[in-house]
């Protein structure tokens, strides 16, 4: 199902031009209008999910099943030398649009581009008491 208000939607089923670089029944792969490197993708989803949470598992298991393939012939095709995936639920997380979409970013040595985080030392007790809040233990 898509949403008439949603621009992946419009774009995913077509109604809005793109750079199309994949498509099939599920999925359409397009090249970023804002690029993070030289080929840098976005792999939309045709029906409208929010974010992870909402999206049914068949279809997010199809999303790695293509997101190796596209991977692969990027890095034949662009040369590469390795590659970030990334996908945000949230705007906490740095979701900007409300449609599941994953991000497909060739890295290049030298590119100039950091994609990480903080790094922090939680001690012994907090990263038990995690794992127990999140095992039910």
């Amino acid at each position: 199902m898509k949403r008439d208000d949603c621009i992946f939607c419009k774009i995913a089923n077509g109604e809005i031009p793109s750079r199309t670089l994949y498509e099939d029944e599920t999925f359409r792969v397009i090249l970023d209008l804002g690029p993070a490197t030289k080929g840098h993708a976005l792999m939309i989803p045709k029906d409208h999910a929010d974010d992870l949470y909402d999206l049914p598992d068949q279809t997010a298991s199809a999303a790695l099943v293509l997101a190796k393939k596209m991977m692969l012939r990027m890095k034949d095709r662009l040369q590469c030398d390795g590659f970030n995936i990334v996908q945000n639920n949230g705007e906490s997380a740095g979701q900007t649009v409300r449609h599941f979409h994953i991000h497909l970013i060739p890295r290049y040595v030298g590119d100039g581009q950091q994609i990480g985080w903080k790094v922090t030392n939680p001690s012994d007790e907090e990263l038990n008491e995690i794992k127990d809040r999140i095992t039910g233990e």
